[in-house]
């Protein structure tokens, strides 16, 4: 358990980092620092408390297989979006053909419903107007029974079982 005074390179190659790898470590677990007589800063440690272990340095040449394969994927990834834009297309033009229809549709829909409401109102027209004869005619021919009464002679009543009644509106 010994307390050493170190700078930031001989921290790392106590540790077997960088200067800027134990720099880091050195803020990370607060250790006191303090300048040196030199214009250096010092960092009190004590290394059998510090439990550090370095990562495996990687080979310069390993990034250039990170990017190839990288840009392998770009590449894919930019022809599936380039596939994707023209099945977007074909979407768009199909869905204004669906609109066109659709609006068509909506236009024959409103026409008939149009259409409908006229053929109702005509067929309550009709109705009012069928109601009305029926009452003038039924009115028409109670007037012309009680005048026939009154002007015509006195005939006998049919018999009981005549199939013919009298006094009672014929309807059309």
């Amino acid at each position: 358990m010994s307390i050493e005074s170190l700078t930031y390179a001989e921290l790392g190659d106590r540790l077997g980092a960088s200067p800027e790898a134990a720099r880091s470590l050195a803020r990370r677990l607060r250790l006191p620092r303090r300048p040196g007589n030199d214009g250096k800063v010092r960092i009190t440690v004590d290394l059998a408390e510090i439990q550090y272990k370095p990562l495996p340095a990687r080979p310069p040449g390993g990034h250039r297989t990170e990017i190839d394969g990288l840009n392998a994927r770009v590449e894919q990834l930019e022809g599936e979006l380039a596939r994707l834009e023209v099945e977007k297309q074909c979407l768009e033009i199909r869905a204004a053909g669906h609109r066109v229809d659709f609006e068509r549709e909506r236009e024959r829909c409103d026409t008939l419903v149009t259409e409908a409401l006229k053929l109702g109102n005509l067929a309550m027209s009709a109705r009012e107007k069928a109601a009305r004869l029926e009452g003038e005619f039924s009115a028409a021919s109670t007037r012309r029974r009680w005048w026939k009464w009154l002007a015509a002679p006195r005939v006998a009543s049919p018999s009981r079982h005549s199939p013919v009644l009298v006094g009672v509106p014929v309807r059309i």
